[in-house]
């Protein structure tokens, strides 16, 4: 913001000398009040954007942080070759063992009688 040379209010009280065929100082002060609201605006968005800079930068923070921590619980965990699919396929295999043999004993249950 150091490169701004005219604030809202410099650009207000800006008065210009009167020539005999200069503009037509309504259609200047016209312009003028556009520049100034588009200054104006242009300062609100830029604060807007610094709030939303900020509020970006700490949730950055607060997730860099809390990856960090996994990383931690990661690296003293115990590694294991197997993987999830894995697992689920172990998990899949015991289940039919279990409940196939319970189908089976009630199948046979229900021939004895």
């Amino acid at each position: 913001m150091d490169n701004i040379n005219f604030t809202p209010k410099d650009i207000l009280q800006k008065e210009f000398k009167p020539k005999m065929r200069g503009y037509d100082p309504a259609d200047v002060d016209t312009f003028l009040d556009s520049v100034i609201k588009d200054y104006e605006n242009f300062g609100k968005e830029i604060e807007r954007l610094k709030d939303e800079n900020e509020r970006l930068s700490d949730k950055v923070d607060e997730l860099g942080k809390q990856v960090s921590a996994g990383a931690t619980v990661e690296e003293s965990a115990p590694v294991s070759g197997a993987t999830n699919v894995d697992v689920l396929k172990r998990l899949s295999n015991l289940e039919r063992r279990v409940f196939g043999a319970q189908l089976e004993d009630n199948g046979n249950d229900s021939h004895r009688i």
